[in-house]
């Protein structure tokens, strides 16, 4: 109760106090995306948002700095997507009816998730910071033809900040509910060609209350420490030689159980680090660039529950390549390149030991005609894998697809643009699916791969519309997909377990997008900007039963307000919305009674969050203070992502930052 008052009081103080220097404050960034707004995602080259055929969308580095937000996991659920979330550090996005893998493994992921243009590694959000994120970039739909396995949803790529100008530093720290604390340091710019941004965060929580205000035990975490570090050196205007530097780690994060069933002595340690060296260069007049980039790292994730004498643990080392050459010739693009990545799986549970090899090819085309008002793409990817399971638990398989993908795209104005899609997306089958023969030394049940898996494929049409002008951005698409071959597990003669194509459905929906600035648009000297984005699935349907899929809600939306006065006060309203979802209810369910959970639905949720900043100092000698308060969950909702495992009440967090 304490800290909710004094958390009022100092958010007063932060909105009525004026700087103690008069230094004017100018706002950095524009939160409002445009048909000039460059992506790099989209075809694995920097082009303008005009120029695009499928459905991009930016977060950029303003928004994320107004939001509470410290992981890409709690981030993304402010932009209108289906996250879903645990206690213990884990999150998981969902794109178009699709998502990541809530255990966090993104080769059985079915949305992937980037670190500046390569597999991060993991399906996990929350394994990701924001303190030195430049933006985020969302590719929803079809990403195969350039990104390959995993890539059915859609693509999150979290861009790392490149450091220029005059070299700054920063401190943070800050507390909140629950005896939050958290302290930051860090640091950007570039000296003699040689640039440099690094961030790096502790934190540490105790169990948090549900909103009806039951202590949730074990929710908590000892220590939780993120690090990012993009170093590069410039021999000129068209050559750079970077590395970058990732690392996440948190011990002893609680593991509950379901609240009712709650085990309060389980945790996990999870970690998850990468390392990048990329040389980016090109010829004078921009008529070829080129990238090389090789990256290896490691993901660990370990769950101990002392109570039942169970540990199990999952070591995935990895590495890869890529390089790639993009042709400007005046109105047309051509890029091809090869990726490679390796991973070697050791885990506790079975397999015990597993690898996945996978090179591939790419061919990436864009020409603009009829006066550069249209827009062609097209492309190709041919991905060869090999998996194997060893430790005498298996064998050896190897399998190739190829992933097409054409789009279309025409100025009507320079405010408006309509564009169509068609791409082929697909996910590989695992190892154990493919090559495993494991006997259980206590049951003798035997399980074995399926050597003949197809892998999980979809087909998707889009068409949509964009506008924009200065201080207005909306968009607005229609997609279809077709997924088939779903790989499910099955029982064969003599009880052997094994996997079979099966599963066949269709998702359809729209997605929009509405960002205006009215300070822009009625030329008042502060910015006022409401926001909508939504996701509304109109089919999701299992094609083999007629019943719509579970998980997967029919409603996702976010919208509210941004507010900044040009002289050092900003503020953020976000409410977001997750529509209902059936689901099956394993914490009622009695093995005993039926063979199967119920069916049931989870109700919808909407979870509102409030950021206030004010810049108490502002001065090129002294430097800038600024003071933050966050309020999450703002109404108290009583809500959860997952039945049995509802999410924290109302919390305050209050923090004071140092810029020199």
């Amino acid at each position: 109760m304490k800290i909710r008052f004094f958390s009022i009081g100092l958010a007063w103080c932060v909105l009525v106090a004026g700087p103690v220097f008069a230094d004017e404050v100018a706002v950095e960034g524009d939160a409002i995306p445009s048909m000039e707004t460059i992506v790099v995602t989209a075809g694995r080259v920097p082009e303008k948002q005009k120029t695009l055929t499928n459905n991009v969308s930016v977060i950029d580095r303003e928004t994320i700095e107004q939001s509470p937000a410290t992981n890409v996991g709690e981030l993304l659920k402010e932009q209108g997507l289906y996250v879903r979330e645990y206690p213990g550090n884990l999150s998981s996005v969902g794109i178009r009816g699709f998502r990541t893998d809530t255990t966090g493994n993104d080769l059985t992921s079915k949305v992937l998730v980037l670190l500046d243009g390569r597999r991060a590694g993991t399906g996990n959000l929350a394994k990701i910071m924001t303190k030195n994120i430049e933006r985020v970039e969302i590719v929803r739909g079809p990403a195969s033809v350039q990104y390959g396995t995993s890539a059915v949803g859609g693509i999150v790529n979290v861009i790392t900040r490149q450091g220029s100008g005059t070299p700054t530093a920063f401190v943070e720290g800050g507390f909140g509910s629950w005896r939050y604390e958290e302290a930051s340091a860090g640091g950007q710019g570039e000296i003699n060609g040689l640039d440099f941004s690094i961030a790096g965060t502790r934190s540490s929580m105790d169990d948090y209350d549900t909103a009806d205000g039951e202590k949730y035990p074990n929710t908590g975490y000892d220590e939780k420490e993120n690090l990012s570090l993009n170093v590069g050196y410039n021999f000129n205007a068209s050559h750079r030689l970077g590395v970058i530097y990732t690392n996440f780690s948190v011990d002893e994060a609680g593991s509950p159980y379901y609240l009712s069933q709650n085990d309060t002595t389980s945790y996990l340690d999870k970690s998850n680090h990468s390392l990048d060296v990329m040389y980016t260069g090109g010829t004078d007049g921009g008529r070829f660039e080129w990238t090389m980039r090789y990256f290896s790292g490691k993901d660990k994730d370990k769950y101990v529950a002392p109570s039942y004498s169970y540990i199990s643990d999952t070591v995935v080392d990895r590495e890869g390549a890529q390089a790639q050459v993009s042709a400007n010739f005046g109105t047309t693009t051509i890029t091809g390149g090869m990726d490679w990545i390796n991973y070697e799986i050791e885990s506790t549970d079975t397999p015990t030991r597993s690898t996945y090899d996978n090179p591939a090819g790419f061919l990436l085309a864009k020409t603009r005609l009829l006066n550069e008002r249209m827009i062609l793409s097209a492309g190709g990817r041919y991905d060869q894998y090999e998996v194997e399971v060893k430790d005498g638990q298996g064998g050896k398989e190897e399998d190739d697809h190829f992933s097409p993908n054409v789009g279309v795209a025409y100025l009507v104005s320079q405010n408006i643009k309509l564009r169509a899609n068609y791409g082929q997306a697909f996910v590989m089958p695992g190892a154990n699916e493919l090559a495993a023969d494991i006997t259980d030394h206590y049951t003798g049940a035997r399980t074995v791969g399926n050597a003949n898996l197809s892998p999980e494929k979809s087909t998707t049409w889009e068409g949509g519309i964009d506008f924009s002008i200065s201080g207005v951005f909306a968009s607005l698409t229609y997609f279809y997909t077709d997924f088939e071959d779903k790989i499910e597990q099955v029982t064969l003669s003599g009880g052997i377990s094994s996997w079979e194509n099966l599963g066949d459905s269709t998702i359809s929906g729209i997605e929009g997008e509405l960002n205006v600035d009215l300070g822009v648009l009625f030329d008042w000297t502060f910015e006022l900007r409401p926001y909508l984005r939504f996701t509304y699935l109109t089919q999701y349907e299992d094609e083999e039963t007629g019943e719509d899929l579970q998980y997967t809600p029919d409603w996702t939306a976010s919208y509210g307000i941004c507010f900044s006065n040009g002289m050092g006060l900003s503020a953020a309203l976000n409410i977001a919305y997750t529509g209902e979802q059936e689901i099956e209810d394993w914490e009622d369910w009695d093995w005993m009674v039926s063979a199967e959970p119920e069916v049931i639905t989870l109700g919808s949720s909407t979870v509102a969050s409030l950021t206030i900043s004010k810049i108490l100092l502002a001065s090129d000698r002294w430097g800038k203070l600024t003071l933050k308060g966050d309020i999450t969950n703002l109404f108290n909702s009583d809500y959860a992502y997952a039945k049995g495992y509802p999410m924290p009440g109302r919390s305050y967090f209050l923090g004071l930052r140092y810029d020199i």
